[in-house]
């Protein structure tokens, strides 16, 4: 048999995580590479507890479901969302296989062969192949530790017209950038007068380690869904544990039905049992008290990964603290390939996403991403001293 796959599949590769993870599974490597959390912080029994709740209310439990996603879940993420400012009815929310689902069912409502989408340099990696495979341009926009920055921005919109904007602006996944509120206010103002459409993909938002800091999302400075240009999305994967695989995309009304129209071709629904799960849980115990924990430890983590880096005394190695989320992001040294490095890193026993695969265009390939949320301090001093001994061969043969 000859298969003949879709032109869609044309320069589109496969995640560079993913198969970084492949090599990490059941292996003695350490692995900074992937976007996990910390299974020792899993809420185990009151998941368990919140289960059984859901078993014990009958089969009916068992059923097909709504394509919007369970009721009862939509309401309670309704209050939540309220409490960041963020006022929606369930009409205006869709519960999604991870937010993952949403960015995905977005560009197949909303883009076309050919249409540009502008991302930040660099940008979640897994949502450039979304719109690749699609068909559509990507270009980046100049960013720096603020956010984007709202000249080229300017400039870009003028020069490429594009249907769509894409961006993590709170703990960003690969740079763990937070924007200032100057970028918000200005991202949503120039995308108003532009009519062009914002995805603001919010995943690590809540993993934030000074809670005295204000962080508040575009979606909100929008003031409300209907007719807004802001739609946003999140999940439990972070905050509760990504095998339920659920998430939520809020957006005007108008934009919900047409992402609802696609996921039915898609999916049916998304898992029934686990939204129930998930909303039960909501009811039943502190989500907010187990994300403080979660903030304090990871918080620790990240100052530990810190510092062991400060160590290594690289010549031209560069990084900032993140102020929330599960990553830091690494310039090495400009001669350095990290592609290159990763091959004798995975050698020695350590393993880490080189940056290159987050650049839309113009890849850093001196660049890498740095996981500190999965490893306990142990593994991660064992981690850091393969990974200083890995840029030692490279050096060698260089």
């Amino acid at each position: 048999m000859k298969y003949r796959f879709s032109k869609s599949l044309e320069g589109f590769s496969s995640s560079a995580v993913r198969e970084i993870l492949k090599l990490t599974q059941g292996s003695s490597i350490i692995s900074f590479a992937g976007g996990l959390p910390a299974e020792e912080f899993f809420p185990l029994d009151a998941v368990s507890e919140a289960f059984q709740r859901v078993i014990g209310g009958g089969k009916q439990a068992l059923q097909y479901g709504l394509t919007e996603g369970y009721k009862p879940l939509r309401e309670s993420l309704c209050r939540r969302m309220a409490a960041k400012n963020m006022h929606v009815t369930p009409d205006d929310m869709l519960l999604t296989t991870g937010s993952q689902q949403a960015i995905d069912l977005l560009t197949r409502a909303y883009i076309d062969q050919d249409d540009v989408i502008l991302v930040e340099s660099p940008t979640y990696l897994a949502a450039i192949q979304v719109f690749q495979a699609k068909g559509a341009k990507v270009y980046s926009v100049e960013s720096d530790s603020d956010g984007m920055v709202l000249e080229d921005l300017k400039a870009k919109i003028a020069a490429h017209n594009p249907k769509m904007v894409y961006v993590i602006p709170t703990f960003s996944n690969p740079a763990g950038r937070a924007w200032s509120l100057e970028r918000r206010q200005g991202l949503l103002d120039i995308c108003s007068a532009a009519e062009v459409l914002i995805l603001e993909d919010d995943p690590y938002g809540e993993i934030q380690f000074n809670e005295a800091e204000s962080y508040p999302t575009i979606f909100s400075l929008g003031g409300s869904s209907e007719g807004g240009c802001v739609v946003y999305t999140s999940t439990f994967s972070k905050t509760v544990a990504p095998a339920f695989r659920t998430g939520w995309v809020m957006a005007d009304q108008a934009v919900i039905r047409q992402i609802a129209r696609f996921k039915q071709s898609a999916d049916l629904h998304s898992s029934t049992i686990d939204q129930q799960t998930l909303y039960h849980l909501l009811e039943h115990f502190d989500l907010d008290a187990h994300i403080s924990l979660i903030r304090e430890h990871y918080g620790e983590r990240m100052k530990f990964m810190a510092n062991l880096l400060s160590e290594l005394n690289w010549p031209g190695l560069k990084w900032e603290e993140p102020k929330g989320g599960m990553f830091i992001w690494v310039e090495l040294p400009e001669q350095i390939r990290a592609e290159d490095l990763l091959k004798i890193a995975v050698q020695e026993g350590v393993a880490f996403v080189p940056g290159s695969t987050f650049f839309a265009e113009n890849p850093k390939y001196n660049t890498m991403r740095l996981n500190y949320t999965h490893t306990d301090r142990e593994n991660t001093i064992l981690g850091m001293q393969k990974l200083a001994k890995a840029m030692e061969s490279y050096l060698q043969n260089a």
